[in-house]
């Protein structure tokens, strides 16, 4: 499987990113996942849900499924939280998978950086970033050695992302 992912500050615009980029390779016949790392706890289930009375009284796993989908809640129940690399082993085969969060891990990344969001760039610390999607007046003005990518022109962000994968 190929990995790309996507770091930057919160609320520079990872997730619309993402969002924009899935169509745009589906389109092209590649088949897409994603894994969002959050810094911070979630939940998907709902308070009083059955799902969620399992969980609370104990269980270390609940699967989940309809003629839709399914979805697999793991609680960690003090454990370590599982590495990147452990995650991808639980994925179907794909052709691509986009990771968000996951800043220092050693995958290519692109990093969204806005100047107004006043934080100060990742890239200058992190080498697997590979090139910074920003908007068009702040690539100017970034000074960065790495290609500059329009924010909000997907497909010349995925024409990166795919040419970059078959240079490796």
């Amino acid at each position: 499987m190929n990995v790309f992912g996507f770091a930057g500050w919160s609320g520079s615009g990872k997730t619309t990113l993402v969002e924009k980029l899935i169509p745009v390779f589906t389109a092209r016949g590649l088949r897409v996942s994603v894994i969002k790392h959050a810094h911070h706890g979630f939940d998907l289930d709902k308070p009083g849900k059955d799902s969620w009375r399992h969980r609370e009284a104990g269980a270390t796993q609940v699967l989940m499924l309809s003629n839709d989908r399914w979805v697999l809640m793991h609680e960690l129940r003090g454990a370590p939280e599982p590495t990147l690399e452990d995650q991808l082993r639980l994925l179907e085969p794909c052709d691509l998978v986009l990771i968000e969060g996951y800043k220092a891990a050693a995958v290519p990344k692109i990093e969204i950086h806005r100047r107004s969001h006043g934080k100060p760039p990742l890239w200058p610390e992190n080498p697997h970033v590979v090139a910074v999607a920003t908007d068009a007046g702040d690539a100017a003005e970034l000074d960065c050695p790495l290609p500059c990518l329009p924010l909000n022109e997907p497909g010349a962000v995925a024409d990166f992302i795919l040419d970059y994968l078959k240079t490796r």
